[in-house]
């Protein structure tokens, strides 16, 4: 039985409730009226139930669909501005017990090159990073109790955090690996992580096992439920994902939405983070052998019914989607996107040899991250290299409080201009230097309150002179 409450994924996922929801839609699509309405309630900014997403995700009414763009495009705007924050994923081992069929790091898998970094190995590629201008990694790791145990990762956390070079330093850490205990999850919060990110992949429960068929993560129900023992951990800060292309669209959709509710419900916080990867062509795997694969036009409307529906939560599209997919997706919704990013275990300090390739996926945006941040910026978009709000203690509820009623902006707005002050100083090409110094100039007027605008002024001439790290 369907229950939002529940801490069983069977009930708070509830599959029948999932394909009742996907009938209710079918059925709607065209319903005018009820379109309205939801796309009124859509306008308060408090969010639409998994129903009322299912239906406008459905609808196929153009001047309606145009609504709806115009509608993500503004709520985006409303609660996070003009600000891009930027990270980079840093994998650390591809040694996987698992078997999942659409992933590269399955165990059956004897041709990829299998590597886990030491810590001295770690710091090279961590001070490549930030030479190329990063503050904000998501670490990786192939789920493997005998190579990556707990304690190797948190050894590699610690690591990260204590690499200074330059005016380098890496200021937030999210980590994406394998569902884990509760006790494993207090280390993490205790490590000083960011955000703990875990990718569902697919909420059917039948295509999960059959996509996994061996190793821990068969296990629908833990897997599923690892973001309450996040929570129960100590960890407020969560990030969903599912891998578009493995099971229907709407059904992970409204699912996702589901996961969502099912957060608010329980600890009254629903998802930092929401991200949306389609699968991509990779060592031993063909994306053509999947046959529930995504247009753009769909992925592009995806994206704007997850923002409507959460407008809260932070949209994250990786490096890969393609650079003209991105300028999509931007605009409807996407908070975080990397940059400059390598999918192999290492290569940033020293790019891989063909016969030592262990990516993960092939990225489709090639581009260096001083590319991306210029091309941000002549979007008109701010690239934000900001960790405050996790190192002001501000997560959980305290920054979905302050997010809600957009008292955020007093916060992001000047630290996204004194970061990105910080990378021109730092590491921008004179171009970007050039068209970020005019951006910042621009941008300053735009700082809500008088006080704030004129430390913001002050702080700029002092980073300009040398000195780092101001935050609100």
């Amino acid at each position: 039985m369907y229950n939002p409450k529940s801490s069983q994924a069977e009930e708070f996922i509830g599959h029948e409730e999932v394909l009742s929801t996907l009938k209710y839609a079918e059925k709607n699509k065209n319903n005018v009226e009820l379109i309205d309405t939801i796309i009124q309630k859509a306008k308060l900014r408090k969010g639409l139930s998994h129903r009322e997403g299912a239906v406008l995700l459905e609808c196929d009414i153009e001047e309606k669909n145009n609504e709806i763009y115009a509608l993500a495009e503004q709520i985006k705007k409303d609660f996070y501005g003009n600000r891009i924050v930027m990270f980079a994923p840093l994998y650390l081992s591809n040694y996987c017990v698992n078997g999942c069929v659409y992933c590269p790091y399955h165990l059956k898998n004897k041709h990829i090159a299998r590597k886990k970094m030491t810590q001295e190995e770690i710091r090279r590629e961590v001070t490549a990073l930030q030479d190329m201008g990063h503050k904000r990694l998501a670490i990786e790791a192939g789920e493997d109790p005998v190579n990556n145990p707990i304690e190797y990762i948190l050894e590699c956390i610690d690591t990260i955090y204590s690499i200074k070079h330059k005016n380098g330093e890496i200021r937030r850490v999210n980590v994406n690996i394998a569902a884990t205990t509760v006790e494993n999850y207090k280390k993490l919060k205790d490590a000083g992580i960011g955000t703990y990110i875990l990718f569902q992949e697919t909420y059917n429960k039948d295509s999960y096992e059959k996509l996994h068929p061996t190793g821990p993560k068969h296990n629908y129900a833990y897997h599923t439920e690892a973001m309450d023992r996040a929570m129960l951990g100590g960890i407020d800060d969560v990030g969903l994902g599912v891998l578009f292309g493995l099971e229907l669209y709407r059904y992970e959709f409204t699912a996702l939405l589901m996961h969502a509710e099912h957060l608010e419900a329980v600890f009254g916080v629903g998802p930092h983070t929401i991200s949306v990867p389609r699968i991509r062509k990779a060592d031993d795997i063909d994306p053509s052998a999947f046959d529930n694969g995504i247009s753009d036009d769909i992925f592009a409307k995806i994206i704007a019914c997850i923002r409507i529906s959460v407008p809260y939560t932070g949209m994250i599209v990786s490096t890969r989607e393609s650079k003209e997919c991105r300028e999509r997706v931007l605009h409807l919704g996407v908070s975080q996107i990397s940059g400059g990013s390598k999918t192999s275990v290492g290569g940033y300090a020293e790019p891989e040899t063909e016969d030592e390739n262990s990516e993960q996926f092939e990225v489709s945006d090639t581009r260096a991250l001083d590319e991306v941040v210029q091309w941000l910026m002549d979007l008109g978009y701010i690239p934000s290299f900001c960790t405050a709000c996790y190192r002001e203690g501000r997560t959980g509820d305290r920054f979905m409080t302050l997010l809600k009623s957009g008292q955020i902006q007093n916060c992001c707005h000047p630290n996204a201009l004194m970061t990105l002050k910080e990378y021109l100083e730092d590491y921008a090409s004179p171009k970007t230097k050039t068209v970020g110094e005019a951006l910042i100039h621009k941008e300053i007027g735009n700082v809500p309150k008088e006080k704030v605008r004129e430390i913001v002024k002050e702080n700029l001439i002092k980073i300009g002179n040398g000195s780092r790290d101001f935050r609100f």
